[in-house]
């Protein structure tokens, strides 16, 4: 390792993180990745300049995405999200697509290289992010969550696929077929994952589940790099094989060893939100190019309009194909939710930049659009909540005071 003392100032900072979002609470409930960010950005090469790059970092801070996808994954009910809510999320999507483009093609002045990259990353949904504002909030429970967890799973994976086609370099039919080569892949190991498993597997989960043998937890990473490596044979992103892996991991332990089920999640959940998920979104604010986003007078005026076009492009869509029985309030925090991006933002622009497609102002315009979208659309969305539930309190006790 290079730079030892940046790991240990990353540690401290996601050790400081949760303290800070602890004490805000009387004031506000603002959610735990905007001080990792921040702080970031604060000890990142553009402010304080005490971070630096380092290869070991930047690799465990992909794992930290990585797993952040594989949770995302994990938390997918197929049972709850399927038929006619399903139905929306998909047409949903589809429709940010196609808005997405055309809105880049004006943009960029008809330049579709580009287009692709803006276009895409303009229709994702940061549901890893999201889902712990969700479950910290209570706001996962019922109706409300079991439809922003179908428009948040289709807002990540969509653009995922989009990825694999558009932005891989190939040809996009050769992209297709690779794409459908990993597809049957993975049917073949959820036909498996679905299928009984002998006793002893059960058995063997819940006798090493509190010893050092921890079979299930050692059994989840193989599952995780598996698809992983996978998805790197076939030239596609890694984010595919995570995504993935938490839909099958999710699959077996369900199957095969429902009442252990919970508590390996807890254990993966410790191991990811504990120490690869806050790494990544420190080194997130850390790479932040905050220079070119100050430097260029362009760059800085892009932000506010992707951070527009994220509502647009994402939210509209989802606002107005959103089951019919959401109340006005749920759906208005259906749309700022799924607006909410950042993960998928940063593996986008790094292609688009990698292959010289975006510049470094735009990028950041856009990295930056999405961080904003992280600090400020959750909050308004839990706003939202909170005060249709006032709302509801007081007209639900309003008629017991009138007849007091």
């Amino acid at each position: 390792m290079t730079h030892p003392g940046t790991l240990i100032l990353i540690m401290a900072v996601a050790v400081l993180a949760p303290l800070l979002a602890h004490g805000a609470r009387r004031w506000a409930r603002i959610p735990l990745v905007i001080f990792e960010i921040v702080l970031g950005i604060l000890i990142g090469p553009d402010v304080l300049g005490w971070a630096q790059h380092d290869e070991v970092i930047d690799t465990l801070s992909e794992l930290g995405l990585s797993m952040l996808i594989f949770l995302a994954g994990y938390e997918i009910e197929f049972a709850a999200i399927r038929g006619d809510i399903l139905r929306r999320s998909v047409w949903a999507w589809l429709v940010s697509l196609a808005l997405g483009l055309t809105v880049a093609l004006a943009l960029t002045g008809m330049d579709l290289a580009k287009s692709v990259v803006i276009g895409t990353a303009l229709t994702s949904t940061a549901l890893g992010t999201v889902l712990p504002i969700l479950r910290d909030s209570g706001d996962l429970r019922g109706r409300f969550g079991t439809v922003m967890m179908a428009f948040g799973a289709v807002g990540e994976f969509g653009p995922i696929i989009a990825m694999a086609v558009l932005l891989s370099g190939r040809d996009p039919g050769v992209s297709t077929v690779v794409l459908a080569a990993f597809a049957l892949i993975t049917a073949a190991a959820i036909y498996w994952a679905l299928r009984p498993h002998p006793p002893w597997f059960a058995q063997i989960i819940r006798t090493t589940l509190h010893t050092s043998g921890q079979f299930a937890v050692r059994f989840v990473m193989l599952l995780l790099v598996a698809m992983l490596a996978l998805s790197h044979v076939f030239g596609l992103d890694v984010l595919l094989g995570a995504f993935a892996a938490g839909l099958l991991t999710r699959l077996v332990f369900q199957g095969a060893a429902p009442d252990s089920a919970e508590q390996v999640l807890g254990k993966v959940e410790a191991m990811g939100f504990g120490f690869l998920v806050p790494l990544f979104f420190i080194v997130t604010g850390i790479n932040f190019d905050l220079a070119s986003l100050l430097d260029g007078g362009r760059a800085l005026l892009l932000l506010p309009v992707f951070l527009l076009l994220f509502l647009v492009v994402r939210g509209l869509p989802a606002y107005a194909l959103a089951p019919r029985d959401l109340n006005p309030s749920d759906r208005r925090a259906l749309t700022l939710y799924s607006s909410t991006c950042l993960p998928l933002v940063v593996a986008i622009t790094t292609i688009g930049l990698d292959e010289g497609v975006l510049q470094k102002g735009e990028a950041a315009a856009l990295v930056g659009a999405a961080m904003v979208s992280v600090l400020v659309f959750p909050l308004l969305a839990l706003r939202v909540r909170a005060k249709a539930g006032e709302t509801t309190i007081s007209d639900r006790t309003a008629p017991e005071s009138e007849a007091w």
